[in-house]
């Protein structure tokens, strides 16, 4: 990373004594502003044009994104030319060999980025649970060149050039460490209290996610815990974490109680563990406004107006996507809300409390609501069945 903090030369002086030259930086400059819209967990999504393709493109705004990258279906759509490498990526689910489409641009709204080079991954997972095409990811190669900010008020993004730039006054400017990723540190308290470094992490729909190892080499979790199994989605597809709380999770100088917490067998070591513990994603970072500032390896916070809204406590077991027009049931927990309910795999979802839109997000709202009887008219063999699924609280 380059750092554009200030320029120091120093000069040495034949008198035994030592001048030093602060050049100041230019002051950032605003290119442009645009929207973005959020999928469930805060996961922020803008449209983008790739190369010369006409039509806008969905790309995931994602700081826990070593580059940037396209969806290999969206390349074999639009004939993208790509080469094969070595190279290897690493994820949630496992790690891949990727080819690449090289020197390429990426045009938002108002700014055009050229000599960006693609890694190819398949995105169809992430399209299936959010119920639209993810097209690619957005991540270093993007934060890298800009000071980008984020309001969660307006949903706008703004982009500056890199140079000074005054923060807001209320709020705090953090100082992570960083590789590709910001690594920011974190006081958390369950069983007992301790610091530890974990992935600053806007592409994560989730609130925390610890590796298992960090877990249970650190002690945090209080005996009482008994964590609920769910279903999740990485790189490599569809596995199965563990869903807890933890009481407190401390970014800087705010606090969060009772925090929603995935524990993730960390098999391929993506975490990074002992270095750092996991990641904190966006359904928390998403109730600040932020200014991500890699240039000058800085990001700051300020409370917005999600920043007392309530966590997502509820527990169905119920694994839904968007397939082939469809949505479907591929997953029911054994012993969850949704077995107890008589869900099958294979189910076609038709209604969730009475919302015939066929819509993910308005049906994972729905479902995001604890001690709630929800009816679920669903498919099956043909024939038009409702159920009833009684939601809990992990809490």
């Amino acid at each position: 990373m380059i750092k554009i903090c200030y320029t120091i030369l120093f000069t040495f002086v034949l008198a035994n004594t030592y001048a030093q030259e602060i050049l100041p930086q230019k002051e950032a400059k605003l290119i442009t502003r645009f929207p973005f819209r959020q999928f469930s967990g805060g996961v922020m999504v803008l449209q983008a044009k790739f190369g010369d393709l006409p039509d806008s493109l969905n790309f995931i705004l994602d700081t826990g994104s070593g580059g940037i990258s396209l969806d290999s279906g969206t390349c074999a759509e639009f004939h993208i030319p790509l080469k094969a490498s070595d190279t290897t990526i690493t994820g949630i689910g496992g790690i891949r060999k990727v080819s690449f489409a090289f020197d390429q641009t990426l045009s938002m709204p108002g700014l055009k980025i050229d000599h960006l080079n693609f890694h190819v991954n398949n995105y169809d997972v992430l399209s299936s649970v959010y119920g639209e095409k993810v097209d690619g990811i957005i991540g270093y190669s993007f934060f890298s060149r800009y000071i980008v900010k984020i309001n969660f008020d307006s949903s706008t993004i703004e982009v500056y050039s890199p140079g000074r730039i005054d923060y807001p006054k209320d709020g705090i400017v953090l100082h992570p460490a960083f590789t590709n990723l910001p690594i920011q540190w974190l006081n958390i308290k369950d069983k007992n209290k301790l610091g530890f470094n974990f992935y600053f992490d806007t592409g994560a729909g989730l609130c925390l996610l610890m590796s298992e190892k960090f877990a249970k080499d650190s002690g945090i979790l209080l005996n009482r815990r008994r964590p609920v199994v769910t279903q999740a989605e990485g790189m490599g597809g569809k596995l199965q974490m563990r869903l807890t709380i933890i009481k407190e999770v401390k970014i800087g100088p705010y606090r969060f109680r009772s925090v929603p917490t995935y524990l993730y067998k960390d098999d391929y070591n993506v975490t990074a563990y002992p270095f750092t513990g996991g990641l904190l994603g966006n359904d928390l970072l998403r109730r600040f406004n932020m200014t991500i500032n890699y240039p000058n390896r800085e990001i700051h916070l300020q409370p917005n107006s999600h920043f007392n809204e309530d966590f997502d406590y509820a527990y169905t077991g119920l694994g839904i996507y968007f397939v082939n027009g469809k949505i479907m049931v591929e997953d029911v927990i054994v012993d969850s809300p949704a077995d107890k309910a008589h869900f099958k795999v294979g189910d076609e979802i038709i209604a969730v409390n009475k919302n015939f839109s066929l819509n993910m997000q308005v049906y994972k709202n729905i479902l995001q609501k604890p001690y709630e009887a929800i009816p679920v008219i669903v498919r099956r063999d043909g024939l038009l069945k409702e159920l009833t699924i009684n939601t809990v609280s992990i809490r």
